[in-house]
Order: C-alpha cells, then sequence, then structure tokens
C-alpha cells in the first residue's frame, strides 16, 4: 500500500479449562502454563501492530492472581526470542492457564509504554480487578471523554480510547453491583459508536471475549477438547493446530465468556445490520486469514480479476504485471494470469527498512525509497502494469515510479489499484484521520469524468496511467452484499452516528483550511460534532 496505512492493533487470547483432559495443543508444562502460547499467537497477528506487545495471565496459584507484561516493540523484541533464557525467564515468571495478548498501533495515544495494551486495573474485589485488550477505535471518544471529566472529580492520565473503555467497564462494577460479564458489555456497548474487538480477563479467572454490535472489526475462536482460543486472524489460530472445521468467527454483537469452567456464547445486543470492514480483506489482514467465512486470499484474486477485465494496454512481449510488495501479489498474480501477461517481482522489499524513526515529509520519501529496490534486468525496455492494492497519500507511489523509471528503467508505468479512490477519512481504528492527507479527494470533488480524472491523477503521480476499480467491485470481490461492508472511506457514508458527524468535521476543516497537524478529527472533535 502507498504510504503504508497502520491498523490500530491485534488481540488474542487463550484458556485452558480445568478438568483431567489435556489439550494436544499446549505446551508440554501443561494447561497451568497455557499461557506460553501467546508468543506464537502474536507472531501470527504482528502484521497488525509493530509499535508495542503485551499480555496478562491469570493463575489461582500466584498471590499475584493477574500479571501484565508490556513493552515498546515487535513480539520478538519484548519476548525476548532470540535470548532462549530471558524467554523462559519471561514465560515462566507470567505462566498461567488463561491468557490475553495485544499488539498495537498507534491511532489514538502516543508512542510509549504507559499506552501499550492490555491495560490491568487493580482492585481490592476480584471481580472488579480485570485487564483487557482492544482493536479498534470509538469515534464518539471525545465525547465519552469530556463527560467524564465533567463528571466529580475525574481525571484521566492518557489521551486513549482504550482508558475510556476501561473507566466505563469500571462504572459498570461500582458499588454492590454484581453483573455478568455480557451484562456489562450490553450495558457498554450502549454507549460506544465505533468498532472494537476485545478480550477482558478478570480476578476470579473469567473471560470475555465480545465483537462489537456491526461486527466492524474481526474476531475468530476456536474450541478443541479443553482449549479455547481467540484471535483477531483465523491464521493464529490455524498455526496454534486448531483444524480448519473448528475455526469460526465470532458474530457482530456476540460474546464468549468463560465462567466456572463453562464457555457460553451469547449475544450482549439485539441483531442488526452488520458492517465488515473491507480493508480487512484487500489489505490489513494475513493473506493465509480466513474471516466471516471469506478467505483473505480468494479475496484478493478476485479483486486481480476485476482489474484484468477493465485492462485496455494492448499485450505484447514487453508488457509485464509487476506487484507492489506484499499485499498486491495475490490481486498482481490473479490480473496477470487472467490476462495472459507475466508476473515479476520487479520490486524488492527490504522487510528490515520498515521500523524507522524517521518523520515528516523528507522523511516519508528516504523511507520509501529505502523500503524497496527496483530489479533493471526485470523492468528495463518492459510497459510495466504496476498493480497496488490502494493509494492512500501517494508519497510512496511518487517514489516508487521515480525509482522504476529511473533505476529500473521502465518505458512505461501504469498503474492498477485494487480499490477504489479512498475519499474519506476512518474514524474506526485505520491511521487517517484528515482529508487534507488523501490523495485522491481533490480530485474526485472536480466532479470529472472518471477517465479524465484518472488522467489527472496519472500526471500529478508522474503514470503513463492509471486505473482505480469501482466501488461496486469490492463487494463482488468480498463476496458480502454492499450493506453487510463498512466502505465509509471510500463512499463517505457511515456505519455510526458518530462517524458521520465527524466526517461532516473532517470536510468542513477540509474546506476551511482549518485541519490541525496535531489533532486528529475524532480527538479534536467533540464540541463541534455534537
Amino acid at each position: 500500500m502507498s504510504d503504508e496505512l497502520h491498523h490500530e492493533c491485534g488481540v488474542v487470547a487463550v484458556y485452558h479449562l480445568e478438568g483431567d483432559e489435556v489439550s494436544p495443543l499446549c505446551p508440554v508444562q501443561g494447561p497451568d502454563e497455557v499461557s506460553r502460547l501467546m508468543p506464537r499467537m502474536l507472531l501470527d497477528v504482528q502484521n497488525r501492530g509493530q509499535l508495542s506487545t503485551g499480555m496478562t495471565s491469570y493463575n489461582p496459584d500466584r498471590d499475584q492472581l493477574l500479571k501484565t507484561y508490556r513493552k515498546l516493540g515487535t513480539v520478538s523484541e519484548a519476548f525476548r526470542l532470540n535470548h532462549k533464557a530471558k524467554a523462559e525467564s519471561i514465560m515462566r515468571n507470567y505462566a498461567g492457564r488463561a491468557a490475553i495478548g495485544h499488539v498495537r498501533y498507534a491511532t489514538c495515544g502516543e508512542d510509549d509504554v504507559t499506552y501499550a495494551q492490555p491495560f490491568e486495573r487493580h482492585h481490592l474485589q476480584k471481580h472488579k480487578w480485570f485487564s483487557f485488550a482492544f482493536n479498534g477505535q470509538l469515534a464518539n471518544y471525545a465525547a465519552l471523554r469530556d463527560k467524564l471529566l465533567a463528571e466529580d472529580d475525574h481525571h484521566l492520565t492518557r489521551q486513549s480510547d482504550t482508558e475510556i473503555i476501561m473507566h466505563e467497564i469500571s462504572r459498570e462494577l461500582s458499588g454492590d453491583r454484581r453483573p455478568s460479564l455480557i451484562e456489562i458489555m450490553a450495558a457498554v456497548s450502549t454507549r460506544f459508536d465505533g468498532a472494537y474487538s476485545l478480550a477482558l480477563l478478570n480476578a476470579q479467572g473469567e473471560m470475555l471475549i465480545a465483537r462489537d454490535p456491526l461486527g466492524v472489526k474481526p474476531m475468530c475462536y476456536a474450541i478443541e477438547g479443553p482449549l479455547l482460543a481467540a484471535a483477531s486472524e483465523s491464521v493464529a489460530l490455524l498455526n496454534l493446530g486448531f483444524q480448519p472445521e473448528s475455526i469460526r468467527s465470532l458474530e457482530a454483537g456476540e460474546a464468549i465468556t468463560v465462567v466456572d469452567n463453562k464457555v457460553s456464547i451469547e449475544r450482549f445486543t439485539e441483531r442488526r445490520r452488520t458492517a465488515h470492514c473491507f480493508f480487512e480483506w484487500i489489505y490489513f489482514a494475513n493473506v493465509a486469514s480466513t474471516m466471516d467465512d471469506r478467505g483473505v486470499y480468494l479475496s484478493r484474486k478476485a479483486l486481480g480479476e476485476e482489474l484484468a477485465r477493465m485492462e485496455t494496454i494492448p499485450k505484447g512481449d514487453d508488457l509485464i504485471v509487476v506487484p507492489v510488495p506484499d499485499t498486491s501479489k495475490a490481486a498482481a498474480d490473479a490480473m496477470a494470469y487472467s490476462l495472459g501477461v507475466p508476473s515479476v517481482e520487479g520490486l524488492i522489499r527490504n522487510r528490515y527498512a520498515g521500523r524507522t524513526f524517521i518523520e515528516g515529509g523528507a522523511g516519508r520519501v528516504a523511507k520509501a525509497a529505502a523500503k524497496y529496490t527496483p530489479l533493471p534486468e526485470v523492468l528495463r525496455g518492459k510497459r510495466v502494469l504496476l498493480v497496488e492494492d490502494s493509494i492512500v497519500r501517494s508519497t510512496t507511489m511518487r517514489v516508487l515510479l521515480d525509482r522504476i523509471r529511473e533505476v529500473g528503467g521502465a518505458k512505461e508505468i501504469h498503474v492498477r489499484v485494487a480499490c477504489p479512490p479512498i475519499i474519506a477519512p476512518c474514524f474506526y481504528g485505520i491511521d487517517m484521520s484528515r482529508i487534507r492527507e488523501l490523495f485522491a479527494p481533490q480530485f474526485v470533488e472536480k466532479g470529472l469524468p472518471s477517465e479524465e480524472m484518472f488522467a489527472l491523477m496519472a500526471a500529478e503521480l508522474g503514470a503513463d496511467s492509471l486505473r482505480y476499480l469501482p466501488v461496486e467491485s469490492i463487494s463482488r470481490a468480498v463476496g458480502k452484499p454492499a450493506d453487510q461492508l463498512c466502505r465509509a472511506c471510500i463512499t463517505g457514508d457511515y456505519p455510526t452516528p458518530w462517524g458521520q458527524k465527524l466526517y461532516q468535521v473532517a470536510l468542513d476543516n477540509y474546506h476551511n483550511h482549518a485541519e490541525a497537524d496535531a489533532e486528529r478529527t475524532y480527538e479534536a472533535a467533540a464540541t463541534t460534532a455534537g
């Protein structure tokens, strides 16, 4: 993806139920150390966040019933996986028969360890002592924040919707009330506008795994024998050894609970329309994952076939298809196969250049240049169909086009985007909250016919031609009706009231040239959007 987008995070959970049976998927140390599965599961959702890593385990046989470990960095860095003795020490110290884990990329809050998840809330009473991790974003974060601060003598220590969620859950546990986990989830969901999947573990050994009422964010689970596991993506469960047929997606508005050693799956809100994020299939999710009964690979393959049906460039021995690594490869291969044109690796991604502290406009350019290496022996003298999964800010695409032409020696470059133009921000957990950040809106608002608009875009980027997929191609490729998908970033039609309010704020700021560099729309817009 040009100017790679970042998802907020990934969530995993595992629970070994009590009894004589031991799961064959469990480590050799036995059910009381099922938490040892955490690093492996988190590695499989590492694509969803590389800023911080954390886990909380539950062990009834230690004084610290819940114990939380959080570090900045990747899973390998945080759990010291390259140092056997140190990794073993961490696993032994945090051993438990239940655990939740998290990987994070910041769309809200700062880049320091205090924002790392899980968040743990200590309390003298065990049912009020809990830890939780979540993936997503509350569109009404600022309104909830301001309401909390206006009540009594409240204080918030972080600019994060994670802390808001923690306080809202705590509110349900206040006083002498003893609500069930499902009742807590039902109550807080009426106050949350946005997208979330979460895992919660309390000091009584109870676990909750929930998916938002619209199913915007994914959550998969599997139960085999005494072992329950859940993750943002199915690949984390498949790689643990669960059989594919036992892995399912949690339905929108459903929650799994473990209470008194029994697993239940219940609804915490009434059934309504779904709004699954289509970006999961075309970009965010691991290509080996399946979500809501649709494989990611098959969706990307279908997008490539959609591109092929639209293609008008004459064939010839000098025509090649080149994917922008890595998420575009399935679409590029399918497009090339349908056209009868070679799909070749003309760009090699340097996997060790992605984590950098270079920031700002010049930093983005330098980072993009360092990330991809064109191959002159593949590209020289060729007409290139360059396949990208989406274009967001366009900085990376501009750099790629320059390098493919200057270093690679390509004769022509025709950009093909396996996604419609991104015209609107995301307020549900993708790191783009201001219209000014986006490449397409300035062209779309001209109201030109598609071919004229694409020609202007191509000229701006430095491509010989450019073509996007139409909006209707998304539901065909994902295999879901349009009204079951969140397509807000390509249509401006948001599935929640606060999403739509924030979009209007973003539009007003964009047209009034009032978008502040320091604030994301959802962090500053409580009063404006109200």
